[in-house]
Order: C-alpha cells, then sequence, then structure tokens
C-alpha cells in the first residue's frame, strides 16, 4: 500500500514539475515565470534600469562614457565610429533586446518559431515579399564597403556582448512568458530590420486590385474615381518650382494592353495611414531669426515604442535623436550644424507582372516568345511545437512569384511576380550614418545618394539658414500607367526602361516662400516631367500645414509646438456644411435632432471633448459604406476611392448612379445618402452608448491606446489616452497609429530641441521608464532635449553614469 502511494505521489508531482515548466498554447510555463531565481520577478528594475556602472566590453579600444538623464536618454561619448556603435549596440539590447529581436524575425518570416503554427501564413507572406532576398541584397552592398562592415560587426558585437552578459532570470519578460532566448545578433538582422521599416512604409501597393476594378467597372470609371492628380493639392515640391532645367530622360508608353485577370484575394498591406509630417522655416521667416524644423513620423503605436533616443559622440561629430533599435546610428535627428527628418513620400515602387510557367513544375517561363529559366528557393519554416513547413518560392528575374498555386493564385501555370526597388542592392544604412556627421547642405544631399527605398522626403535645415527637401529613393522611369495595373511578364516591352536619374528627384532648396513641408501628398504638380503615380496620396494635412504657415510672417517654436497638435478636421469642414445643407429635418426624431444640433455647434476640431467629432466620424463611416455598397463583400481583392474623392464626387456629382444603394428599389441621389447615414449614425451611436456606458466625448468614442507588441496585451499597455486627433488631421492619432515621435528643433548657436513620443526608453514593463512619456505626449508636451557637448559637461539632468572599458 505504501509503494502505491508513493508512486501516485510522485506521479502527481512529476505532473505538477511538467505543468509548471512546459509551454501550453499560449500560456508560458509557469514554473518558470514564477520563479523566484529566473522568473518575472527578476525584471523588477532598479531607479536607474541600468546594470552597473563600470562594465568591460570586449572589443573596445577605448574607454566609453554614457550618462542617462531623468529620461533615461543615453548620451553617448565615445573617442572613435567603432567604439561609438559597439556601444549603441549594447546599450540598445540592454534596454530593448526582446524587441530588437522580435522585430527581425517578423521582417524574416520566423514567427511562426516562436509563437506556433497561427503564424505560419504570416511567414509565408513575408518570405513570398522576398524580405530575406532584400536583406541578402542590401548586406552584399554593404559589405563592398570595408569602414562600414568595421562598423556593422562592431554594432553587431555590442548586442551580443550584452547578450551574453545576461543569465536567465536576467531575460526580459517576453522570453519568459513565450518561453524561448535570444539568439545571438548578425549583421543580416540589421538588414533584415532595415527591410522591416522599408515594407511598411511602402507595401501598400494596389496594382492587383485596380485590375481588378477596370475589368469589373471599366477604365473610365476607374480614371473618374482614381485620378493622378486631386483637385486642390499642395504638392510637397512648391508649384512655382521650374524644372526646365533638367536633361530629360523620359520614356514613351507602348501600344500595350494590360492583362486583365481577376485576382482573389492578396495579401494584408501596411496601414494606409503610415505617414508623416515635416517641415521647415527659412531665418526670414523665423522669430529667432533662426531656421526650424520639425518632424513627426506617424505609424502604429506600439510598446515597447519603434524608437529609441540617444546621443551619439565622437571627437568628429556630435548626434541626437531617435534611433531604430537594430540600426546604428540617429534615423531622425540634428547635430550641432544640421537637423533633419522624413515622411513616406508615397511612390509606386512595386510592380506585379504576369509570369506564363511553361509547365506545372515552374521550371521555366515564358519572356519575348522564348522560355527563361527560373530559380527555386526552399524556404524552412520551423513551427514550434509541430513540424517544419517547406514552402517553395519561384523566381524570376523580375522578383519572387509571391503568388501561385499554392499561396492565393490563379493556377499551376500562372503566377504574380513582384519587382520592388526594396529588393534592389542598397545602402540605406550609410545614409544615416553620414547624415549624422553632415555640417551643411552639400554634405546632406551627397548623404542622400546612397538612400534607395522607400522613397522617403527628407526635410534639411542648417544653422547656415539653408532650408531644403528631397524626395529621394530609386525610382523607376515609368511611361504612363506602367505599374498602376498589372503587366504582362511575357513582354519585354512591360519592364522598367531605367530610374530618373538622382539629381533630377523633386526637390527644392530655399524656396522663396520661406518653407518647406511634407505631408505625404503628391510630391509635384502635373509640371514635373516623369510620370509620377501613388494610389495613396494624402490630402488634408498637408493644406493645413501650408496655410497656416502662409498665415502669418514669423513663426517661433511654440508655433510648431502647436501645429503638431493642431486637431483641426478639414475633410469634416469641407463636406458637413453640404450635408447640413440637404437634410430633411421634417421627420427628425428628437434624438437626431439634438445630434444633429451638437454637428451644427461643432468648430470642426476633433478635440478630446467635442461630441460634433464623434457623431462626424460615425456619419462619414456610413455615407462612406452607403456610397460604394457595390465594393463591398465582392469575391475579389478591391481598392475603394479615397475619402478626398469620395467627397470630390458627392459635391460635384449629387445624382451620379454610385449613389444610387443596389439593396432598395428606389434610386438614391447623394441628398438621400445623406439623411440616412445620419439616421443610421445616431442609431448606432445610441446603441454603442448603452452598451460602453460611455459619452460620445471624442476621448471616449476614438479610444486611443499605445498596445504591446504581443497582440497588446492588456498589462503591457496603455488604454482610453486623453488626446484628440485622428487620421487626415495634423495630429494624426486615431485608436492605436500616429505621431510616433515630435521632434522640434531649432539651429542656432547651440542647437534648441524638444522631443516626445508615446512609451518610454525601457522595454522593461517593470520599469517607470517603460511608458513614462506617454501622458506627456497625449497633453501635447515635450520633454527638452539635452544636447550635452562634451562627457565632462555638468549638469542635474544627469541621473546615471556608466563607464564602458575593453576588457581585459
Amino acid at each position: 500500500m505504501k509503494s502505491v502511494k508513493f508512486l501516485v505521489s510522485l506521479l502527481f508531482t512529476l505532473g505538477i514539475f511538467y505543468g509548471l515548466n512546459t509551454k501550453f498554447g499560449d500560456i508560458p510555463p509557469m514554473g518558470k515565470f514564477l520563479s523566484p531565481n529566473q522568473g518575472f520577478w527578476k525584471n523588477e528594475v532598479t531607479e536607474s534600469d541600468v546594470a552597473k556602472e563600470t562594465l568591460e566590453i570586449s572589443g573596445l579600444k577605448s574607454p566609453v562614457t554614457v550618462h542617462y538623464d531623468e529620461s533615461l536618454i543615453p548620451h553617448v561619448f565615445a573617442q572613435n565610429d567603432e567604439d561609438l556603435y559597439r556601444a549603441q549596440g549594447y546599450i540598445t539590447a540592454q534596454h530593448r533586446l526582446w524587441q530588437l529581436e522580435f522585430q527581425t524575425f517578423a521582417s524574416g518570416g520566423r514567427l511562426s518559431e516562436i509563437v506556433g503554427e497561427t503564424a505560419i501564413e504570416y511567414d509565408r507572406g513575408q518570405r513570398r515579399k522576398g524580405m530575406g532576398f532584400g536583406a541578402d541584397n542590401a548586406l552584399k552592398e554593404m559589405m563592398k564597403h570595408p569602414e562600414e562592415v568595421k562598423l556593422l560587426e562592431a554594432y553587431r558585437d555590442g548586442i551580443n556582448a550584452y547578450i551574453e552578459s545576461l543569465s536567465v532570470g536576467e531575460l526580459p519578460v517576453e522570453y519568459k512568458i513565450l518561453d524561448y532566448q535570444p539568439e545571438p545578433w548578425t549583421t543580416k538582422k540589421t538588414a533584415l530590420l532595415l527591410m522591416y521599416m522599408t515594407d511598411m512604409l511602402a507595401g501598400r501597393d494596389v496594382d492587383l486590385e485596380n485590375t481588378n476594378f477596370v475589368k469589373l467597372f471599366g477604365q473610365e470609371t476607374f480614371d473618374l474615381l482614381f485620378p493622378n492628380f486631386y483637385a486642390d493639392q499642395d504638392p510637397v515640391i512648391p508649384q512655382e518650382r521650374d524644372w526646365s532645367s533638367f536633361d530629360l530622360e523620359t520614356v514613351e508608353k507602348p501600344d500595350v494592353d494590360f492583362p486583365s485577370d481577376f485576382i482573389k484575394e492578396t495579401m494584408d498591406k501596411p496601414n494606409p495611414h503610415n505617414g508623416s509630417n515635416n517641415w521647415a522655416i527659412a531665418p526670414s521667416k523665423s522669430v529667432s531669426g533662426n531656421p526650424i524644423l520639425a518632424n513627426d513620423p506617424h505609424l502604429q503605436l506600439n510598446l515597447p515604442s519603434i524608437w529609441y533616443v540617444m546621443q551619439l559622440a565622437t571627437p568628429e561629430k556630435n548626434t541626437f535623436g531617435a534611433t531604430l533599435p537594430g540600426a546604428m546610428g540617429i534615423i531622425i535627428g540634428f547635430n550641432q550644424n544640421i537637423a533633419w527628418g522624413v515622411t513616406n513620400a508615397t511612390r509606386d515602387v512595386k510592380d506585379w507582372y504576369k509570369i506564363e510557367f511553361q509547365d506545372e513544375n515552374r521550371k521555366a517561363y515564358k519572356y519575348d516568345n522564348e522560355w527563361k529559366a527560373t530559380t527555386e528557393v526552399i524556404e524552412e519554416i520551423k513551427v514550434r511545437g509541430k513540424s517544419t513547413v517547406y514552402d517553395t518560392v519561384t523566381y524570376t528575374h523580375y522578383g519572387p512569384v509571391t503568388y501561385d498555386h499554392t499561396f492565393k493564385g490563379n493556377g499551376e501555370k500562372v503566377g504574380y511576380a513582384m519587382k520592388w526597388t526594396g529588393h534592389l542592392p542598397n545602402n540605406n544604412q550609410q545614409t544615416f550614418l553620414d547624415l549624422n556627421k553632415a555640417t551643411n547642405y552639400a554634405e546632406y544631399a551627397a548623404a542622400l545618394k546612397h538612400f534607395t527605398a522607400p522613397a522617403q522626403n527628407f526635410v534639411f535645415a542648417s544653422r547656415e539658414g539653408d532650408i531644403a527637401l528631397w524626395v529621394q529613393g530609386e525610382l523607376a522611369n515609368k511611361w504612363p500607367e506602367q505599374g498602376k495595373f498589372l503587366m504582362d511578364g511575357a513582354d519585354s516591352r512591360y519592364e522598367w526602361q531605367s530610374f530618373i536619374p538622382q539629381n533630377q528627384n523633386a526637390y527644392v532648396k530655399n524656396p522663396e516662400r520661406g518653407f518647406v513641408s511634407s505631408a505625404n501628398q503628391h510630391p509635384t504638380d502635373e509640371k514635373y516631367p516623369y510620370y509620377v503615380y501613388d494610389d495613396g496620396y494624402e490630402t488634408y494635412r498637408n493644406r493645413i500645414i501650408n496655410n497656416f504657415f502662409r498665415s502669418k510672417k514669423k513663426f517661433d517654436i511654440q508655433d510648431f509646438k502647436d501645429l503638431q497638435a493642431n486637431n483641426f478636421n478639414l475633410k469634416a469642414a469641407e463636406l458637413i456644411p453640404t450635408m447640413l445643407d440637404n437634410m430633411d429635418r421634417s421627420s427628425l426624431t428628437a434624438n437626431e435632432e439634438q445630434m444633429l444640433s451638437t454637428i451644427e455647434d461643432w468648430d470642426f476640431n476633433n478635440n478630446i471633448d467635442a461630441e460634433g467629432a464623434s457623431i462626424s466620424e460615425k456619419w462619414w463611416d456610413n455615407l462612406y459604406r452607403m456610397t460604394w455598397d457595390e465594393l463591398y463583400n465582392l469575391d475579389v481583392a478591391i481598392n475603394r476611392p479615397s475619402d478626398y474623392q469620395t467627397i470630390w464626387l458627392l459635391k460635384n456629382q449629387p445624382n451620379h448612379p454610385w449613389f444610387d444603394r443596389k439593396e432598395t428599389s428606389e434610386i438614391e441621389t447623394a441628398k438621400d445618402l445623406y439623411f440616412q447615414s445620419f439616421r443610421d449614425a445616431v442609431q448606432d451611436l445610441t446603441v454603442w452608448q448603452s452598451r460602453t456606458g460611455k459619452s460620445l466625448k471624442w476621448v471616449d468614442y476614438k479610444g486611443t491606446f499605445v498596445g504591446h507588441l504581443l497582440q497588446a496585451l492588456p498589462a503591457f499597455s496603455r488604454f482610453d489616452l486623453p488626446i484628440g486627433g485622428n487620421s487626415g488631421i495634423v495630429n494624426a492619432t486615431s485608436e492605436n497609429h500616429g505621431p510616433s515621435w515630435r521632434m522640434i528643433v531649432e539651429l542656432g548657436n547651440e542647437p534648441n530641441a524638444f522631443g516626445i513620443y508615446p512609451g518610454g526608453q525601457s522595454g522593461n514593463p517593470g520599469s517607470k521608464f517603460y511608458d513614462n512619456m506617454i501622458d506627456r505626449w497625449a497633453a501635447g508636451e515635450y520633454i527638452p532635449l539635452f544636447f550635452m557637448k562634451s562627457a565632462n559637461q555638468s549638469s542635474d539632468r544627469i541621473i546615471f553614469s556608466q563607464n564602458l572599458s575593453p576588457a581585459k
């Protein structure tokens, strides 16, 4: 009997041991997670968030001094570039190791290794985009430059030095939740991180959706709803810019017809609101007489933040700003002489080609009446807890055949290949290294020449008084409509013939108006001699910004802060009066009358307490869906018209057949849709209030949150933030998307700079520096960016110093 009890007790103990140390689905192994020696308790942090005052790091040539200010921003002073970037790698990993690695797993299509089979299709998509292919091509280009290779390897070794210093108990908490450990950093991971940003900012192509639209509704309707230029836009490059000095290399459109395939499904695209604002004013428009520059990139709001702020200094340079964990140098920032920032240039840099294979084996494809050999890459997707998945990706000279009979395609002998500037050999990393040390306009312009993709608007200001803006990228010199639709991969006439010469990319230096700006709008007007197209141009923020700088003669830093926090809803201001003028009020209920009165009293500012903003948003959502009801629930992928063009059609052609709803027997006009969409909005909002118990104030209805990268884990996220704005507004803060880093820099004898982002420097949810800037960011406040002149400068803003020494 005793032996039976012992056996039962042993089995019970083993069962508990197994259960506590085994991961079940999304639940971490609780034994490891709760262990006092290595569990999440070990992630409780000290006041400084920094390991030790003195650390020995292998590979350093000279000591490095790191001062941390009250926001945990490290000010790094090294004696040479190799030590600087080795230290940058170490320090970044010290605060953002899990994020650093997780983003490259996402980029390279390796999430299945961490989270299991739920990520298989995502990983297949990343590999079929050629993310690793592009990273390899970029790395090959970087490896041609021995000095840069030394820096890349120093950065790599700095990250690995930190990884090697960690015990299991010291791992970031996300490793414990997911029950895995970091692997060594490689230079390819830096290339993958840069590819991740390239895809995020240039991955929203709609060629296949446009092809479907034309086949369903015809070319004339497409041209009406998707024009190359909108009616009253204010382009990035001022309209008075003269292009006559360009020695043109334009190409003629061949006599070809686009394929008319139906494509049922396409991959998920990056957020269409990924974009930014930037601007700079010349000394002549500045109250102080100094140029001032601002930038606020609009990305998904995550914890940890996509940005990590640092000061990086050697005897030859001293640079401050936002870094991307995983890449060297400052990405958006300033030094003593210049400041720079970026916005998405919104250019069509990804085209699709129909591939006709010789047979089901897909070993060859048709090209100018011959058969051209393909290359096959066997992608090995390791899956946690499951068997490895193998996916064969066929490559053509255009690029990877993303869609085929095994992945959202149309048949064994047909595929769709991607041609993307993101796959071109590039050295984007060098652009930022050169900007970090640039001192004037000429050096800024030279730095941009390395930058290939994604197309970006690089804004610039210098202490000398120059301001400029370049639309930079390796941009194909296309014939009209090339790349707007699916193209025939068997016909060489559809090939990109050349690239726009870099010195003929759209740019402006010291314009007469005294300011430059970009907000993802069309880069130029129709006079620019090269063909330019994209479906995603911004149509509202740009006009507010440019009109602001036309509104008076002089501006100061407070004006810049006010503009970044501007909540004026130009879209609503251009449509609401028309809707109100066309409302038949005779049959409205008391509740509907009240909400209509609220709209009438609204000043079109999406401030946190504005009920009119909530009503307007729901009214617009319903109106848009009613207008394009024919374009929902189709069995093919489709692109729907922009908000701007929808409003243009509503106001200028109110009796257009598109406004007739397919589900009713009556013939509706725009006026009918205004009325019905309003009534539906009132009902929807009433139900929403009853269900949630919340008010109609914009802050409640919008519900802005900053979510943790792991599916917005509630304990590691921040919800219901009191901030106004919305997409299409200068303060472009929507539900979980918006200004991810706000920066303002005045360039005088010394930089006078301010910044803020919705997060904190630490990636550790147990740290007070994890989310300590979010409330100030939501309130429109900034922290002064403490620009240290030297490592010996004393200040009460420094809370902790760290000395990195060469290992003995």
